[in-house]
């Protein structure tokens, strides 16, 4: 459990994957329900998040483990598979494209 949100800044992220993210800019709250709602991450690894935004938000629900580092599930595994697979669909369509001519 967290004791203060404070103790959140500055920690980096990392995947359970061990893939570096980014380091905790800051922290998105609904303070109506009290309770975190996502991450701002910065300093954030381009080779994982494909933006050109100065930060990105982690939603909250993907952290795992908080203690000296912050571990979060490896959702960016699954969207470079999700990449790849619709990159692979276009090249077999491609293909039958010039076959066809």
């Amino acid at each position: 459990m967290i004791s203060e949100i404070s103790t959140l800044f500055g920690l980096k992220v990392y995947t359970d994957e061990g893939r570096y993210v980014g380091k905790v800019n800051d922290v998105v709250i609904d303070v109506e329900h009290r309770v975190i709602k996502g991450l701002a991450i910065v300093d954030y690894n381009k080779s994982l998040i494909e933006s050109k935004a100065p930060g990105v938000i982690i939603p909250y629900r993907f952290v795992k483990s908080v203690n000296d580092i912050i571990l979060i599930k490896d959702i960016f595994k699954v969207l470079k598979d999700k990449k790849r697979e619709a990159e692979e669909v276009e090249e077999e369509e491609e293909e039958e494209e010039i076959e066809e001519i």
